[in-house]
């Protein structure tokens, strides 16, 4: 392969891991699994964690029929996308004082494809 080459394949890598890999929301779904543990999807919870169906948009600590801890209730916090991804990836990072006994999802990409999974339940 001739220079020009080298540089057009060296040029399309580089391209190709600077865009961003879109989300995946049935990949997520499979994700989850490590969530599922504690939390579920449905109308009601009736785990270790709240149930995380609605959770885009929904104030933290808000559901009636799950005991927040004090941290959570009094957060101000309401759930975007970003915040999700900050939680997720480091809980005690994110919030001081959580229950949530988790050390994290390092990858964004794996948060995101969790919280696009999040977003096609929450419909």
């Amino acid at each position: 392969m001739n220079t020009v080459g080298k540089t057009i394949l060296g040029l399309a890598a580089i391209l190709a891991s600077a865009t961003p890999a879109r989300a995946d929301p049935a990949r997520g779904e499979t994700l989850f699994a490590a969530c599922a543990a504690c939390h579920q999807t449905g109308q009601t919870s009736s785990r270790t964690g709240p149930s995380l169906r609605g959770i885009i948009g929904r104030p933290a600590g808000s559901l009636d029929d799950f005991r927040y801890s004090r941290a959570m209730s009094q957060s101000g916090i309401v759930w975007s996308e970003d915040n999700i991804s900050q939680f997720i990836q480091h809980p005690q990072g994110f919030l001081r004082g959580t229950r949530m006994a988790f050390s994290g999802i390092r990858s964004e990409q794996d948060r995101s494809d969790i919280i696009d999974y999040l977003k096609s339940i929450s419909r």
